[in-house]
């Protein structure tokens, strides 16, 4: 009888319009982080955007953790949705953990592969934000929601690559030189790669959410 009840009762829709508007923050972090890695006098600018948008989603986190709380009705399971959006906002946190040693270590200048993992974490941000809305209608989009996880975890793979080559090319550079150079360089290197990780996993959350309901 309870099953057939909840499916009468309608379901509490604003957590689909606070995955979208955290989706559009993660990816002004996203864009704001790139503009990090392309160096020059404006570093410190974006930076300050990174924390900002950081913040921004943390609020909106806050909002679904208490709509969850509160609703009678969720549109799928609890903790699917508290583990969607804690893993959103991992990927935020992570650029803001990214930001936070750019800015310790005063650094100025990024190598090509860095900004090359910013447009990939750029674009991981463009296809949550692109797959999130679907949510809203799983079963009509299930292959659509497929196509866009998979393309994650595609350029998951390739930010792997860049990381392992980046790394490489640091130690080759530096290793008769400023080891201080090789160590800051690995430890930005590591933190891209961890962004772009905790995008894969907001990935996977929704893969394991379509499976329940499909």
């Amino acid at each position: 009888m309870l099953g057939w009840f909840q499916a009468l009762m309608p379901k509490e829709e604003r957590f689909f319009d606070l995955f979208a508007r955290h989706a559009e923050t993660v990816v002004a972090g996203a864009e704001a982080l790139r503009g990090v890695l392309r160096g020059g006098p404006e570093i410190s600018h974006y930076c300050r955007l990174v924390v900002e948008r950081e913040a921004a989603a943390d609020e909106i986190t806050r909002s679904v953790l208490l709509a969850v709380r509160r609703s009678f009705i969720t549109p799928f399971d609890r903790g699917d949705i508290q583990g969607l959006i804690s893993s959103m906002d991992d990927s935020i946190d992570q650029m803001h953990k990214t930001a936070k040693v750019i800015t310790l270590f005063e650094v100025t200048r990024f190598e090509p592969a860095m900004g090359e993992m910013g447009d990939i974490i750029l674009r991981s941000a463009e296809l949550v934000r692109e797959v999130v809305p679907l949510l809203r209608a799983i079963g009509k989009n299930v292959g659509a929601i497929n196509g866009l996880t998979e393309e994650i975890t595609r350029i998951e793979e390739r930010a792997d690559q860049l990381h392992d080559k980046g790394r490489k090319e640091l130690f080759l550079t530096h290793r008769n030189g400023d080891a201080m150079e090789f160590i800051v360089g690995a430890e930005i290197y590591e933190h891209l790669e961890k962004v772009v990780d905790r995008f894969e996993d907001v990935a996977n959350k929704i893969s394991d959410i379509v499976v329940e309901q499909v």
